[in-house]
C-alpha cells in the first residue's frame, strides 16, 4: 500500500517541467508527510496537454455514507473490474510525483515500524493513479522479494518517459502497468513521528539506525 510519501521541491521542478500548465502548485512547498485528506500536487491530462493541480489524497465514492474512510490506494489486481474505480483506470487516469513513500513493517510483539523508500538511482518517483472530482487514488501491487521483507505491497511505479503511454487512452492501463518492470528501490527505518499527520519537517525521513 501507499498511505504516506513525501514530496519536495527537486521533485516539484522536474513534475512541472513535464506538463503545460501549472494550477496553483506552489513549487517551492516541501512535504515530508502527505496523508490521506491532505492537498497535493498531481499530474492530469486534458486534450490540450498534460497540468499540475493540486488534488485530495484518497477518493469517496459519491455514494460513499459519512463515516467510509478514504480510498487512498487500488489494487492494480482487479481494478477493471472494482465499482468504484473501473470507469476512472478507462478515463480518469493521473500521476502523482513523490520523492520518497513511507510503509510501515510488524515486528513480533512490537509496535508498526516505519519505513522510508526512495529509488536506488535517486531519480524521482511517478506513481499512476486514478482521479474524481478533485480526489485521486495511487494504484498499488504486490511487492518485490526485497520490498515485501517491509511490506506486501508498494505502489506502481513509471518512469517519465512512461507518463504519456499511460496518459494515452487507447492503450489498455492495466495491461500496460503490468508490463512495467518495478526499478529497484532502497529504504531504511525512520521515527514514528511521521504517524502524527499535522507533523511536517525533514527530520521525519531521516534514518534513525
Amino acid at each position: 500500500m501507499c498511505g504516506r510519501y513525501s514530496v519536495q521541491k527537486k521533485t516539484l521542478l522536474v513534475a512541472n517541467s513535464l506538463v503545460k500548465k501549472n494550477i496553483n502548485v506552489d513549487l517551492e512547498q516541501d512535504n515530508f508527510n502527505c496523508a490521506p485528506g491532505g492537498r497535493y500536487p498531481c499530474i492530469k491530462s486534458a486534450t490540450n496537454g498534460k497540468y499540475l493541480e493540486m488534488t485530495v489524497f484518497g477518493y469517496l465514492p459519491s455514494w460513499s455514507k459519512p463515516d467510509f474512510r478514504r480510498l487512498h490506494n487500488a489494487r492494480l489486481e482487479g481494478i477493471e473490474t472494482k465499482v468504484s474505480f473501473k470507469k476512472l483506470i478507462v478515463n480518469s487516469r493521473a500521476v502523482v510525483p513523490l520523492s520518497g513513500f513511507i510503509e510501515w513493517s510488524s515486528r513480533e510483539n512490537e509496535k508498526k515500524v516505519p519505513y522510508y523508500f526512495t529509488r536506488a538511482d535517486s531519480e524521482d518517483i511517478f506513481c499512476p493513479a486514478i482521479h474524481d472530482a478533485g480526489q485521486f487514488t495511487i494504484i498499488t501491487r504486490e511487492a518485490t522479494e526485497q520490498n515485501a521483507k517491509i511490506h506486501h505491497r508498494q505502489p506502481v511505479i513509471i518512469s517519465k518517459s512512461q507518463i504519456n503511454n499511460y496518459f494515452n487512452l487507447n492503450n489498455n492501463a492495466v495491461e500496460f502497468l503490468k508490463t512495467v518492470k518495478p526499478p529497484e528501490l532502497k529504504y531504511h527505518e525512520i521515527s514514528t513521528k511521521i504517524n502524527n499527520p499535522s507533523a511536517n519537517d525533514a527530520t521525519l525521513i531521516n534514518p534513525i539506525n
